[in-house]
C-alpha cells in the first residue's frame, strides 16, 4: 500500500534520524518509490544528501584522533569519542574487491575495523596486540560498511575494543581487538624507533 506524500516524508525523516547513513537508493527501496522521489522529499524537508549528513555528523561528533594520521584511517570516521567509541564508513569500490566475483577482500574489512579501534584510543602510540575476528558473510561491490567500535575493557596499557561492521542492519564482520597503548617516555621511544 502506497503512503501519502505527507506520511512518506514523516517516515523518511524518522528513518534518516535512526540511520543517517542510509542512501537515497536504500530509502527508495524501503518506501517503494523512485530515487528521484526520495531526493525531492529530502529537498522539500531540508534534509541534505548523504555526504553532507556525514560531514555534519563528523563535525558534531568528533574528538581529535591522536594515534593515527587521517590518511592512515581506512574508511571515513564519522563519529569519534576517545576512549569510548566511534563509527566509520567504507564504501566497497572496485579496488576493494576480487575481479572475478566482486566480493570484498577481507583485509579491507579488517583494516577498517582495526584502524577504527586504534583511532578511538586517546594515546599517541597505539598498537594492536591481538585480534579475534569473524567474517559473517561476503561483502559485495557497492555495499556500504558501517563499522561501530566500543571500548569494553581498560587497564593502564591495555584496551579491549569490540568492533561490529554492518551492511544496512546486517552484521558482516565482528572483531575483538586487544590494543596496547604507550604513554609518556615509552611512547616517545617508540616514536623515535628505539
Amino acid at each position: 500500500m502506497r503512503l501519502s506524500k505527507k506520511e512518506r516524508q514523516r517516515q523518511l525523516t524518522l528513518a534518516l534520524e535512526q540511520n543517517p547513513f542510509a542512501t537515497d537508493e536504500e530509502m527508495a527501496r524501503q518506501f517503494g518509490v523512485s530515487i528521484q522521489t526520495i531526493r525531492l522529499d529530502r529537498m522539500e524537508l531540508g534534509i541534505p544528501e548523504l555526504r553532507e549528513r556525514l560531514k555534519h555528523m563528523a563535525e558534531e561528533n568528533f574528538d581529535r584522533v591522536r594515534s593515527l594520521a587521517p590518511e592512515e584511517v581506512i574508511g571515513e570516521i564519522v563519529e569519534l569519542h576517545l576512549d569510548r567509541g566511534g563509527t566509520s564508513i567504507l564504501e566497497i569500490k572496485r579496488e576493494h574487491v576480487f575481479t572475478r566475483n566482486r566480493i570484498a577482500r577481507g583485509h579491507y574489512l579488517f583494516a577498517q575495523a582495526n584502524s577504527l579501534a586504534v583511532a578511538i584510543i586517546d594515546a599517541e602510540v597505539v598498537l594492536t596486540a591481538s585480534a579475534g575476528i569473524r567474517f559473517l558473510r561476503p561483502v559485495r561491490l557497492g555495499e556500504k560498511c558501517v563499522a561501530r567500535a566500543n571500548v569494553v575493557k581498560e587497564s593502564a596499557h591495555r584496551v579491549q575494543v569490540d568492533v561490529k561492521t554492518y551492511v544496512e542492519e546486517e552484521i558482516v564482520f565482528q572483531g575483538v581487538f586487544d590494543m596496547y597503548r604507550a604513554s609518556g617516555d615509552e611512547a616517545a621511544k617508540l616514536k623515535e624507533g628505539h
